[in-house]
């Protein structure tokens, strides 16, 4: 199995909000749905996938451990609640969501934890995500890159993070990338409006397909019906080298996600 190219994350949103979110996006076509424990909502997003009627084996769900359940003793039992309230038996994908603060918890011993979550049957595959190239190292020295199957981080257009996405993928980590719109800055850029009005397409649509062409999966998240149905364009958008040469030019390493206690020092 590989992390589908395109999903809905669900980052910030809660309760109702998420729910509807979760239910039009999967009433869309979407078959991947990201979620954490910090966030919150794995049990709205739990109610709203049961509620869509959709057979669980036709989705794609990930979700992400929190710094504290990092230890072995409490990793397990944290990923069993979150498969309770997702009302699932088992996840698709399991993140680390950061590295531990201070390396309280060494990258060894949550990756070593996440194997044994996957040997259990809880989740599909494992992964992490804000992880730098030393940290990535640190977890290919612990469990093999092959068991590792992405890395998921911010990187948008204002933040290409090429350092880091060119290293994971030369290691054979794929790359999912969150943040992808920068919070929605990047809409109002010119040059993507320019290439959107080139394609006929939408500012999310020129993005979304940008960093796939890159062979990133991309997670964006909408409140809104309309943009759900319409982000999905960006799987059939093709850019070309224009564009995709217009875009990288619009790196400015203008990170959005980097809080204090939990962000690591980055590449």
């Amino acid at each position: 199995m590989t992390v589908p190219a395109f999903g809905l994350g669900t980052f910030r949103l809660k309760d109702d909000v998420v729910i509807a979110s979760v239910k039009d996006a999967l009433a869309s076509g979407y078959g991947a749905i990201d979620t954490a424990q910090i966030y919150g909502n794995e049990a709205a997003v739990g109610q709203a996938i049961e509620e869509s009627g959709i057979a669980r084996e036709s989705l794609y769900i990930t979700t992400k451990i929190w710094t504290e359940n990092l230890s072995k003793d409490r990793l397990i039992p944290s990923l069993k609640e979150s498969l309770e309230k997702l009302r699932t038996d088992y996840v698709d994908l399991t993140l680390i969501h950061w590295p531990s603060p201070g390396n309280a918890v060494s990258v060894a011993e949550s990756l070593n934890a996440l194997l044994e979550a996957k040997a259990q049957g809880l989740t599909r595959e494992i992964g992490i995500s804000n992880f730098t190239i030393a940290l990535m190292q640190e977890a290919i020295d612990a469990i093999g890159a092959d068991q590792i199957t992405t890395n998921q981080i911010e990187l948008s257009p204002y933040l290409q993070n090429r350092k880091v996405a060119e290293w994971a993928q030369a290691h054979g980590i794929h790359i999912t990338s969150y943040m992808t719109l920068a919070y929605g800055n990047a809409l109002k850029d010119e040059v993507i409006g320019q290439i959107a009005q080139k394609h006929q397409a939408t500012p999310a649509q020129v993005i979304l397909s940008w960093a796939m062409a890159q062979g990133y999966a991309v997670i964006p998240s909408s409140t809104k019906r309309e943009n759900l149905q319409s982000n999905l364009g960006a799987l059939t958008l093709q850019l070309d080298a224009d564009d995709m040469a217009a875009i990288a030019a619009l790196d400015r390493n203008e990170r959005l996600v980097s809080p204090d206690g939990l962000a690591p020092a980055w590449d």
